[in-house]
């Protein structure tokens, strides 16, 4: 018999038991205690035959893990040999149970969208963003109109989601490090797992981690003579995504703070052709992956969209949806920083995305926003896709579909472009979810963070529940869109700097104690800070105990983006540079 091999814990006997008691007997440990017990099937049937099987089994029904380890031990008497057929039997039929619950349970399509802040139809954040598909999906399911991310870089927000833990407890801010290196967290079981844990078939393409799909699956994700028993992210990837069809050279010219070749926005490819751009062939990969899907096994397939991440490359037909004149510009203020504190400048002290300043100064803001507009309606053309390929293949009404965004992206507001800030511009996200026992066409404006899919997909599905996730589930609000939830929303970029979100207000605490709060249904915009008005000192005080209890200075090996502060000096470090009080702010 071959021995286990990784992916098929959904098809192997002994494995199926171990999942079996788990929903008996609550979450399974990490990954190194759950591969522990993988046996080639020719050992069970060697501990069925020993004399003392009849305790044994009972033994292990009560504790699935207590008896494992003694699978190999000598072959027993033959007196023990009838009670062999009713071995088969538990193997056969009994120990397959769990199998057959999961195949029950509804299917999960993952859409993430890079870089999307809330200028998509349902939220409303531009009043001329055209996207039907998102609209269509909303009409069926449940929008957070109030969902924020728990960190504004790729990278940290997609670890917090997919492990539902904190940047704060993990120490991940930058863009490095990938959090498999670090030892705490290695064997931490993410989302995809957990439910790969649970009978599901896992595929992924795109960009779900900051790294793509994170290795695994039918593409190798560790060296030759490395642990063979490390969970794939997903059981079977793709390597599509990213830009894919690209301009011989950069579409706008140079760009300040080092001509990142990834700042580039326009029209492109000139044929009006979409079949060779990586979200393209994202949505190609997944629909087929939908269309393939066996029926007796639920999945969660996962499609990572790039796009609208810079560079905003689309073709004509995405750019002629949008008019060519300054109607597309996003509102500003004005010299908006007057009033914000100088740390403000600090958490994105120096980025490739330009200032608001160069762009108009360069005559490229409307050329940028008209191209962040037409590559987020191409996307949702891609989205369109898919949810096309369920209603196809007869999985629409078993599908539990969520959308999120990553992060925000600012366009002008606040006299930047890009990420790497605690406003609403730089947190709020598209988080939509439709399918069985979603409200459908509700809109909640009850504070969310991206931390709670990871325990409101559990729920949704009827999986085995963690007890180790910060995040909250979301069953309450999609039952009811107006039910009311005490914790806000809670962004953290670097230690030190956190950004608190309830319903109505919105408090910033940066690292050297200097404060922001907007009032969100008057102003916004947050373009009048009153935190130095003194009758908002009960505010303040209710938002700042959220903040978080644990923060962690950055994990080792962070980089890119990574700010840390000496409170002794009044001096923070920006990507390895000593910023002071008095140096000029990068422009």
């Amino acid at each position: 018999m071959a021995p286990f091999r990784e992916g098929q814990s959904h098809t192997h006997p002994l494995q199926i038991f171990f999942v079996s008691r788990e929903h008996a007997h609550g979450q399974l440990s990490e990954q190194r205690r759950i591969h522990r017990f993988r046996v080639d099937i020719i050992d069970v049937h060697e501990y069925f035959l020993q004399s003392s099987f009849p305790s044994k089994i009972g033994t292990m029904i009560s504790n699935p893990f207590s008896g494992a380890s003694s699978m190999k031990r000598s072959l027993p008497s033959s007196s023990s040999r009838p009670f062999l057929p009713f071995c088969i039997f538990l193997l056969t039929v009994g120990l397959r149970v769990s199998g057959v619950y999961a195949a029950d349970r509804p299917n999960i399509l993952f859409i993430a969208i890079d870089d999307q802040n809330d200028w998509i139809g349902p939220m409303g954040g531009h009043p001329m963003a055209k996207t039907p598909n998102l609209d269509k999906l909303a009409s069926r399911g449940t929008c957070f109109l109030n969902a924020h991310c728990n960190a504004p870089l790729c990278n940290p927000s997609r670890t917090s989601l997919l492990l539902g833990l904190r940047p704060t407890t993990t120490g991940i801010y930058g863009l490095a490090p990938w959090f498999r290196t670090l030892p705490e967290w290695k064997d931490r079981v993410a989302l995809p797992q957990h439910f790969a844990n649970h009978g599901y078939r896992t595929a992924a393409t795109g960009k779900i981690y900051h790294g793509g799909t994170g290795g695994g699956g039918n593409r190798p994700n560790a060296k030759k003579g490395s642990n063979p028993t490390v969970l794939p992210e997903f059981q079977v990837t793709a390597p599509f995504g990213g830009v894919g069809t690209k301009p011989p050279k950069k579409l706008i010219g140079e760009t300040p703070m080092g001509n990142n070749p990834l700042m580039d926005w326009g029209v492109w490819p000139l044929d009006n052709d979409d079949t060779q751009k990586g979200d393209y062939q994202v949505a190609s990969w997944t629909l087929e992956q939908i269309k393939s899907a066996p029926r007796d096994q639920p999945f969660f397939i996962a499609a990572g969209f790039f796009l609208p991440h810079v560079p905003c490359y689309a073709t004509q037909k995405w750019f002629d949806l949008y008019p060519d004149d300054d109607s597309v510009l996003p509102t500003v203020l004005e010299g908006d920083r007057s009033d914000t504190p100088r740390f403000s400048w600090y958490i994105h002290w120096e980025l490739p995305e330009p200032r608001l300043k160069w762009v108009k100064e360069n005559n490229q803001w409307r050329n940028l926003v008209r191209s962040y507009l037409a590559s987020t309606s191409f996307v949702d053309a891609q989205i369109g896709r898919l949810l096309a390929a369920l209603e196809e293949s007869g999985h629409a009404e078993n599908t539990i579909v969520v959308v999120w965004g990553d992060h925000g992206w600012h366009l002008g507001e606040k006299e930047i472009t890009g990420k790497n800030t605690l406003w609403d511009d730089g947190t709020r996200v598209p988080l939509l979810f439709a399918g069985p026992g979603i409200g459908q066409g509700k809109r909640c404006t009850q504070p969310a963070e991206l931390l709670d899919i990871y325990p409101t997909l559990i729920d949704l599905t009827g999986v085995s529940p963690r007890n180790d996730l910060e995040g909250l589930s979301l069953i309450p609000q999609l039952k009811d869109a107006t039910t009311k939830r005490e914790r806000p929303a809670i962004t953290s970029h670097n230690q030190g700097n956190h950004g608190i979100r309830s319903e109505r207000w919105r408090y910033i605490h940066y690292a050297d104690g200097s404060e922001e709060l907007y009032d969100m249904v008057a102003d916004p915009n947050e373009w009048k800070n009153l935190a130095g008005d003194p009758s908002m000192a009960t505010i303040i005080a209710e938002h700042k105990k959220w903040l978080p209890k644990i923060d962690l200075p950055p994990a080792p090996n962070s980089a890119n983006r990574v700010l840390t502060y000496d409170q002794k000096t009044d001096e923070a470090v920006w990507e390895g540079k000593t910023i002071r009080r008095s140096d000029p702010i990068p422009q």
